[in-house]
């Protein structure tokens, strides 16, 4: 059985795509509103399901907040691909800051992951609204991915690079 998020309750919570613009423990900035430190967010759900959801090839989707895991999902995929030959914490952290530093598509634009899985921006503002959205939690997910995929001693956690071959829901990265 898939993890599914726990942020089911979306009022008050504003969307772009079709996605909910959930709240982030996050120092970074970007129009994620800022949530308390001491509760869960979608980054801690995704990280924290991860190594369950990446087995699965089909994701029943039971509310728009499990959109969002999906894509992180598959974000963490890619970044756990780039980390692979990655041995010491400062390369790994270097070629997370490169990953980040690559286009975000958005719906409706050419290389985005999921076509279908949001609704294409009906405005320029919301397209750019949804990609700033994502730059901001792709780039809370490096972070939080680095400390947990890396021991303190700055080698490899071979419990997370193991990963990094598997395909999410038959989808190959690079």
């Amino acid at each position: 059985m898939v993890y599914h998020s726990s942020f089911v309750d979306e009022e008050g919570i504003s969307k772009a795509c079709g996605c909910p613009l959930l709240p982030l423990k996050s120092h970074i900035r970007g129009p994620a509103p800022v949530s308390g430190q001491d509760t869960t967010d979608i980054v801690d759900e995704a990280i924290t399901f991860f190594r369950a959801n990446v087995f699965f090839k089909n994701f029943d989707i039971k509310s728009s907040s499990d959109k969002l895991l999906i894509y992180l999902t598959l974000y963490i995929n890619i970044a756990l691909k780039r980390l692979e030959g990655c041995r010491t914490l400062a390369e790994g952290t270097k070629a997370i800051i490169n990953l980040g530093l690559e286009n975000v598509p958005v719906p409706g634009e050419a290389g985005f992951p999921f076509p279908g899985l949001f609704s294409p921006a009906q405005s320029q503002k919301e397209a750019e609204l949804f990609r700033n959205y994502l730059k901001q939690i792709r780039e809370e997910t490096s972070g939080r991915l680095l400390s947990v995929a890396y021991r303190p001693n700055g080698t490899p956690n071979k419990w997370w690079s193991a990963f990094s071959k598997r395909k999410f829901m038959n989808m190959v990265v690079h």
